[in-house]
């Protein structure tokens, strides 16, 4: 695994294409998926450094989790993710603690990576490298997304996706004639 200063500056390059520790700070002070991910990267390795977990970890994860509440984003210390994580849009991101993501991918606003827990698809999915996952999209189940897939907005995904497909959701379809009344109160 690679260091935590390559992992952020990594992170830090998929952002804006830049690697450099002013970057970082930039990044972390305004970029709430940047500040999450940064946050993420440093719990995990406090983790593994006996010391530095009894004195730092805590204080540390407590900041975590309050950055997670504010930005809309669950991704447990325990979840294997990449170098490159990108985090588009904040907001409604769920993964799976037992969820691997590979190098260099994209998650965006309502992602949800979650864990079947009967069936023959039991456990959470795994990502490949190069990935990216649309708005609100959903992938459950021990599936394998392969490399340089992209799974598009909305979609629901409970099966094995080979390298370099596209998935997209199904097409929208009109189910009534009815219209917005009712749905659209106090009409000016």
């Amino acid at each position: 695994m690679s260091n935590l200063r390559e992992l952020i500056l990594d992170d830090a390059y998929r952002n804006n294409g830049r690697r450099s520790y002013k970057e970082v700070i930039k990044l972390f002070l305004l970029t709430g998926g940047f500040r999450y991910l940064t946050l993420f990267r440093l719990c995990q390795r406090l983790k593994t450094k006996k010391l530095l977990k009894a004195i730092f970890y805590v204080p540390t994860r407590i900041c975590l989790h309050f950055v997670g509440i504010r930005y809309g984003i669950e991704i447990p210390v325990k979840t294997t993710v990449g170098k490159g994580f990108y985090i588009g849009h904040h907001g409604n991101i769920i993964v799976h603690a037992e969820s691997v993501i590979g190098d260099n991918c994209n998650i965006s606003q309502g992602v949800t990576l979650g864990r079947a827990s009967r069936g023959k698809r039991r456990g959470a999915p795994s990502i490949g490298d190069n990935v990216y996952l649309g708005p609100s999209c959903i992938v459950s189940g021990n599936v394998s997304i392969g490399d340089n897939a992209v799974i598009g907005a909305g979609a629901i995904v409970n099966f094995d996706v080979a390298e370099n497909s596209v998935v997209a959701s199904p097409r929208a379809v009109v189910i009534s004639n009815v219209g917005s009344e009712g749905y659209v109160n106090r009409k000016v």
